[in-house]
């Protein structure tokens, strides 16, 4: 896995790219972030670094938390991960802002995803319900979840009502639409999960590597529109027929 940015999920708004087409993307705002330290471990070919974001006042940590950036030498940070790498030569104390990444490129996105408390099975894992005629009472209710005398017990994994969000999500593949280096933005083309003003983890795909200037579904009218303008060019040379002469 390659080096990555720890983010801030602003919102969402759109842009046009250089097609005329709008495209909706969300902020976030990327780095910069601080390398706090190297992980290596021989026995098992374990290489990591450390990764800060957002800097904070000490009084804001305790002691043990402190004691960790006085080792790496460098002021405190509210948020700390750590990345996997498999090559790149990285140095403590090194800072990396959104030029580590390009405009059009296939990123993953991780974050945590709303929470939304203790929720029905219909909300949960979209239930289609009940009937709602005929004198039936059971619209929205789970209804029987017994398996009679075998196995006698209820399945593992149910899908029973219960908690809801709050869980780790990776969206894969999201194209960066656009990158402003002097406000350290990163506009992702699509959503990605987590609330505003929550902690994200922007890394390369693992999927697909590189740049994608012109989706796919697109490049066919593209092309299209290409052959069009290069034959109404073509005609608009040719020499016009000369007009007949006056009797």
């Amino acid at each position: 896995m390659s080096i990555g940015l720890l983010g801030k999920k602003l919102g969402m708004t759109h842009v046009y790219d250089d097609y005329g087409r709008r495209l909706a993307v969300t902020a976030v705002q990327a780095g910069p972030c601080t390398i706090l330290g190297l992980r290596e471990q021989k026995r098992d070919g374990y290489r990591a670094v450390q990764l800060g974001f957002e800097p904070v006042k000490e009084k804001a940590l305790n002691k043990a938390q402190l004691g960790q950036f006085k080792k790496a030498g460098t002021g405190p940070f509210r948020y700390v991960r750590e990345f996997r790498l498999s090559d790149g030569e990285w140095q403590a104390g090194q800072q990396l802002t959104v030029d580590l990444f390009k405009p059009y490129e296939i990123v993953d996105v991780t974050g945590i995803s709303i929470g939304k408390g203790f929720q029905g099975g219909m909300k949960r894992w979209h239930w289609r319900g009940g009937s709602a005629t005929h004198g039936s009472t059971s619209h929205r209710r789970p209804g029987s979840i017994g398996s009679t005398t075998t196995p006698g017990r209820v399945w593992r994994g149910h899908h029973l009502p219960g908690h809801m969000g709050a869980d780790r999500v990776t969206v894969q593949n999201l194209r960066i639409a656009r990158i402003d280096l002097e406000h350290h933005l990163l506009l992702i083309e699509g959503a990605i999960p987590g609330a505003d003003r929550q902690l994200v983890i922007i890394s390369k795909s693992r999927k697909h590597s590189g740049v994608v200037k012109q989706p796919q579904a697109f490049q066919a009218v593209i092309e299209d529109d290409e052959n069009l303008s290069k034959t109404a060019k073509a005609a608009s040379k040719k020499p016009k027929p000369a007009a007949p002469a006056a009797k």
